[in-house]
């Protein structure tokens, strides 16, 4: 790695880690062996109109659905660790590309979102994947501290 890579703050967040192990863990065939979390990551950074490019026909690709998987499974898992209790994601997406991610901890729902044109799905940086993901976090764990009994079962 260069040095310029180690001095990014970015990059050694819970959530970058979290997701470069995510990404690691659907590529069954090593690919990712040896690549930076950059180079990892990059499919989740699109700019607008690298969006705007991308037809919304047909089935979204098993690729991308694993990427939004591992979106997903990162936030489930960084609530696991902060609240100390199982968080289940729950995805479904037609093959329309549109669908629901849930995120359960025990009976309580802490997470609930709508996706639409999942085709397109990506974040215009690095950084507004993690402020979105922060986001999710927090309101999950917020979920969980006002009603643990629920969270608990």
């Amino acid at each position: 790695m260069n040095q310029a890579v180690e001095q990014d703050p970015l990059l050694s967040t819970d959530f970058i880690k979290e997701m470069s192990k995510q990404m690691r863990a659907v590529d069954s065939y090593g690919t990712y062996d040896g690549w930076p979390v950059e180079r990892i990551l990059a499919p989740y950074v699109l700019t607008k109109e690298q969006r705007r490019a991308i037809p919304v026909i047909g089935d979204p690709d098993e690729v991308l659905l694993a990427r939004i998987k591992a979106f997903y499974n990162a936030i489930a898992s960084l609530i696991e660790k902060e609240c100390g209790l199982m968080a289940i994601p729950m995805i479904n997406i037609t093959h329309e590309g549109f669908g629901r991610a849930v995120i359960t901890v025990g009976k309580l729902v802490v997470m609930d979102r709508t996706l639409r044109d999942v085709h397109r799905y990506g974040f215009e940086s690095l950084s507004k994947m993690k402020d979105e993901a922060d986001k999710l976090l927090s309101v999950a764990l917020s979920m969980v501290g006002k009603y643990p009994e629920v969270a608990g079962l």
